[in-house]
């Protein structure tokens, strides 16, 4: 018998689908071994010496696998093929008994082809993967454990830090900052509507220039002015500009972008986006789903270059061959995008979301290869002549051909203009002035954060979720509108962490860390070296800070409530480990709580009696409710105040 281990029971089940009878398929349902929880279990005087240990309800795992490797005559480890992977195949490979046969496959896709190519070129378990996955284990529990007593003293009793996450949380918060800041600025939108006399057809023009300067309507004396000179003003189209536009097809999807379309398109949160991703890998749907390589294999491109071929026609068919070039310094190209493992694969077997996601996938994946899309743009000119010359322009768009947007969808629209000649006259129907304001800029969600974290080098494919999820359960942040809003908590914890500890948590300090951990698994860097870099200025700052350092108060929400307890405080909103509750402020002096309600301000579309507020699901998503539940069962996804909206039940 031949034994394969692999990490999860549904990876086990796809091999085992197709593998002969003389294969056993054991999963490890994970790491195996680990650091626990506590103490710190890192050996700082012994080289940074991690001391890891069994996984506590993975003895009868291990129990397993040790009897089947036994009776096999060769061993092949199978996990994942990623830092992760090599880690848990290294502690695999310590559990097994001795005189075994043992050797490494990595596949990045759970086909019969690909599993049977890895078997017959087996390797040895890649220490420079294991060494990166140790350095950023150990980074991050010393992080960890030497700043979370820190906040302990001197901002809260129960609140952790993290390397990455903290640099997630100031990002969120600068941008919250920066929002604050923002000074609106008063504009005007001038718009007049003119038609071609002859043919009767109208559109609409916007001013661009007057007096050939960029046009500078800030107020509403201004404007007036300018919509006065419009309604005596002489139209004529001053210039028609036409050009051809080719559009290419986007790449296929990395970690990132995936995570980022989810979030856009469905509303997805990075963590459910890459839960249904790890299903679709283990059932052989898509190819691994934690990468930061656009590369493609050859035999994948010929099998889709067929299949557009035979389902679109020749025509669809890019006239090259597209290869894309990833811009991360750290990808590995010996990994691919993330695809479909089988471009004709039959999608009847997903339901629900992996039938969404795999769409999505899908899609992108057959776009990347099919020809680029044609559209005809034209710009008409047309020049207002009055007390001044005054410059009006629209444009237009029509696709002459669909190419790759016959299978992605881009949201792109034809805009159809007019035929009118140049120099042409034009009528004025009516000028309109529209007052407006400029807008800060808009807070993080899912997909621009993730966006922003990538661009700044922070974080890789297997962190993006983790880090958001994090933050969002230690309650440093809130979401409000599916966007990050930093709660009072977060704030006292960036400003304790970002004020003693700069260089820390500076956005270029951590990607050169990142960039490091990189360079560990290509075998350029010793990971103890960069440990013991890091530690030593490290260690000295968190002894200072723990001498020299004030107490952060973290600020509370006034209810302009007596506390019915005391009668002496003022009720406050403070956020705990579980979210926000109702406290007197005079704690911990009055110990008064109350449960957190907010509401939305209207009343029950249903009964007519209660409020209509703001609940969350045994999984944490926020839906809308009523108050007065059991007794009446109003709940909706959507927020009822948009009544364009169609309601739909909220399940937990």
């Amino acid at each position: 018998m031949t034994l394969i281990i692999v990490e999860s029971p549904t990876k086990a089940k796809t091999l085992g689908n197709f593998l002969p009878k003389e294969y056993d398929v054991e999963a490890t349902y994970g790491h195996i071994m680990d650091l626990p929880k506590s103490p710190i279990s890192v050996d700082i005087e012994n080289n940074f010496r991690p001391d890891y240990k069994v996984v506590s309800d993975r003895e009868d795992t291990i129990a397993s696998i040790q009897k089947l490797a036994k009776k096999s005559k060769n061993v092949f480890i199978a996990t994942d093929p990623d830092r992760e992977g090599e880690a848990i195949a290294a502690h695999v490979n310590e559990i097994l008994p001795k005189g075994a046969v043992v050797k490494r496959i990595a596949f990045h896709e759970i086909t019969k082809e690909a599993v049977e190519e890895a078997i017959k070129h087996p390797r040895e378990i890649d220490k420079n993967l294991v060494n990166a996955q140790i350095a950023r284990r150990v980074l991050d529990r010393l992080v960890g454990y030497k700043l979370s007593p820190l906040l302990w003293k001197k901002v809260r009793r129960g609140l952790s830090a993290g390397r990455v996450q903290s640099v997630a949380l100031r990002i969120i918060i600068e941008r919250e900052e920066e929002i604050k800041a923002f000074d609106k600025k008063e504009y005007w939108e001038i718009t007049c509507k003119v038609t071609n006399s002859k043919q009767g057809n109208s559109f609409n023009v916007m001013l661009d220039k007057v007096d050939g300067k960029k046009a500078l309507v800030n107020n509403k004396k201004i404007a007036d002015e300018v919509l006065t000179h419009l309604r005596s003003a002489k139209y004529i189209v001053s210039d028609i500009i036409k050009k051809e536009i080719k559009r290419n097809p986007y790449p296929p999807y990395t970690t990132s972008t995936m995570t980022q379309s989810a979030a856009v398109k469905f509303g997805w949160p990075a963590k459910k986006t890459m839960s249904v991703a790890q299903k679709l890998y283990e059932q052989g749907m898509i190819t691994y789903h934690r990468t930061d390589s656009l590369n493609i294999a050859v035999s994948a491109i010929a099998k889709l270059r067929a299949y557009i071929v035979e389902n679109y026609g020749e025509k669809y068919l890019s006239e090259r061959v597209r290869v894309y070039k990833t811009k991360s310094k750290s990808a590995q190209e010996a990994h691919e995008a993330i695809r479909p493992t089988e471009v004709t694969n039959n999608k009847s077997k997903l339901v629900g979301d992996q039938k969404k996601l795999y769409e999505l996938i899908w899609t992108r994946f057959v776009a990347c290869q099919m020809a680029f899309s044609i559209s005809d743009r034209t710009r008409i000119d047309v020049l207002a002549n009055g007390k001044k010359k005054y410059l009006l322009k629209t444009s237009g768009e029509i696709v002459k051909f669909d190419g790759w947007r016959k299978v992605l969808v881009s949201g792109a629209h034809d805009v159809v203009l007019p035929d009118v000649l140049k120099g042409e006259d034009l009528s004025l129907i009516k000028a309109d002035g529209e007052q407006k304001f400029t807008q800060p800029p808009a807070r993080y969600n899912e997909a621009s954060l993730i966006k922003k974290l990538e661009e700044l080098g922070i974080g890789r494919p297997s962190t993006y979720a983790p880090t958001i999820s994090t933050i969002m359960a230690r309650n440093y942040v809130e979401k409000e509108d599916r966007k990050f809003l930093p709660t009072p908590v977060g704030e006292a914890v960036n400003s304790f962490l970002v004020g003693n500890f700069p260089t820390v948590f500076e956005y270029g300090f951590t990607a050169q860390m990142e960039d490091n951990l990189d360079r560990v698994a290509e075998g350029k860097l010793a990971w103890t070296s960069e440990i013991k870099k890091f530690w030593g200025p490290f260690n000295k700052k968190i002894l200072s800070v723990e001498k020299k350092a004030k107490r952060i108060k973290i600020r509370t929400e006034k209810l302009d409530r007596k506390c019915p307890e005391c009668k002496k405080g003022q009720l406050v909103v403070r956020v705990g480990r579980f979210g926000k509750f109702i406290s007197c402020e005079r704690f911990p002096d009055c110990k008064y709580t109350e449960k957190f309600v907010q509401k939305i301000g209207m009343k029950c579309p249903k009964c007519k009696k209660g409020d209509v507020v703001i609940k969350k699901t045994r999984k944490g998503r926020p839906f809308f409710g009523c108050f007065r539940y059991p007794d009446c069962e109003y709940a909706s996804w959507k927020d009822p105040r948009k009544k364009s909206e169609k309601e739909k039940p909220a399940s937990g």
